[in-house]
This record gives structure tokens, C-alpha cells and sequence, in this order.
């Protein structure tokens, strides 16, 4: 996040996550989960497929417009527009003060696509389509950053590009919240982990902590690839 945006906005961490459930056709997929992240850094959260109305607070303050101009949500398959590849950022960033060309093709530049600029942005790969996604994330500056399975079709080198770019934003201050079931990258990625298991919260806790000594036996299981659903 720029400087002067830290310096007017008040931070929007902690996130305070107040008896969350979710359902659907009558299944509690997940189950009044109250959930507090209070630090900067990668949050993973994690767990077997299908782990997961209720309240979310950022640092006191309700879900409105003004809170959600201030994250950016990648996922799992990009959601581009029927533009270039530059126009796809040039947009998310029509509402920002300053350049939106010089913007949009510095990140551009930073995530290896700047010449194919013009081109159509569905007509890029997989791993080109997600890179585009994360720079138009990143673009925003945003304080928080929601990942959903961002590299789960993705080739090698494609997720060494994205989770290194998750590390830079790390090292800018933005808070990350990342979804994945891929247990290496967890490792590679996470400050701290939050583990679900049959739409109920199980641990929270150091990521050192819950891959050297989880507290649940279904963490365990989990890590030892024993736990399915």
C-alpha cells in the first residue's frame, strides 16, 4: 500500500469472523465459526475438500463499499474481460488517482506480460490469465488480498510466479488470506494456518506450530494424508 493511502485510511485489520456458517440444500457445509487475524502476513486456510449468516468485521467495521475498495480477490479461475490484456487493469484502476496506462503496464511489466499488452486477454494461458489477475490485484495497492485456489491448475512455473508474487505482497504489508488444499505450498507460504474440517474451525494457529505439532487429531490425519472428508 503507497504511503500517503496508509497514512489517510485507518487499517482494516483485525478481521473479526463472528458465527459464519453457510449452507446449502439443507447441508451445514460450514458451522458458526468465529475467527479473529489480527497480524499482517499469509494467512492459509486450509483443509479437505468440502470443509467448508454470521457477521465479518474488518477492525470494527462492517462490510460496506468503502471496506471493499480496499481488498482485491483473486480465484481459482480468472474472471477477465472481453478487452486487452492492459485494459483489464486500466479498468480496476478507473476510480484511482494518476496514470492508468503507466500504472497498468508497470504491473504489467512486473508479472512478465507487458508485450502481449494488446492482446486479447482470454486468449492467454492458464498461467498467463492468473498472472494478468494478480496484477490487476496488485495495482489496487490493496490492504488485504482474498486468494481462493489461485494456483490449482497451474503449471510449476506458473505457481513459483504467483507464490512468489504473494511473498512481495507479504513484504509490502498487504495482508493475504490464501485457500489451498496443497499442503507444500502451505508450508512454503503460510505465517499462520487455519485448518477446517467438516465446516468447523479446528486450529488457528503459528504455521512452525500446526505442521510440527497439529493439536487435532484430524490436523494430523490430514498432514499424514489420511483425511479425505
Amino acid at each position: 500500500m503507497s504511503a500517503n493511502l496508509a497514512e489517510t485510511m485507518p487499517r482494516l485489520l483485525p478481521l473479526a469472523v463472528e458465527g459464519l456458517g453457510y449452507e446449502v440444500r439443507g447441508a451445514r457445509l460450514i458451522d458458526a465459526i468465529d475467527l479473529r487475524l489480527e497480524d499482517p502476513g499469509v494467512t492459509v486456510v486450509m483443509g479437505p475438500n468440502g470443509a467448508g449468516a454470521g457477521r465479518l468485521r474488518w477492525n470494527g467495521a462492517v462490510v460496506d463499499q468503502a471496506v471493499r475498495s480496499r481488498q482485491a480477490l483473486v480465484f481459482q479461475r480468472p474472471v477477465l474481460l472481453r478487452r486487452s490484456v492492459r485494459a483489464n487493469v486500466e479498468f480496476v484502476l478507473r476510480l484511482r488517482p494518476g496514470e492508468r496506462h503507466q500504472t497498468a503496464m508497470h504491473w504489467l511489466e512486473h508479472v512478465g506480460l507487458a508485450d502481449v499488452a494488446e492482446r486479447p486477454a482470454r486468449r492467454l494461458s492458464g498461467g498467463e490469465q492468473q498472472r494478468l489477475a494478480m496484477a490487476r490485484s496488485l495495482a489496487l495497492e490493496p490492504e488485504v488480498l482474498l486468494m481462493d485456489e489461485p494456483t490449482a491448475s497451474l503449471d510449476p512455473a506458473s505457481v513459483a510466479t504467483i507464490e512468489s508474487l504473494v511473498d512481495e505482497a507479504r513484504q509490502l504489508g498487504t495482508k493475504v488470506v490464501f485457500v489451498t488444499h496443497d499442503i507444500g505450498q502451505a508450508r512454503r507460504l503460510a505465517d499462520d494456518v487455519v485448518f477446517l474440517h467438516r465446516g468447523r474451525l479446528m486450529e488457528h494457529t503459528a504455521a512452525a506450530t500446526f505442521f510440527n505439532e497439529p493439536a487435532s487429531s484430524a490436523a494430523r490425519d490430514y498432514l499424514a494424508g489420511r483425511l479425505v472428508l
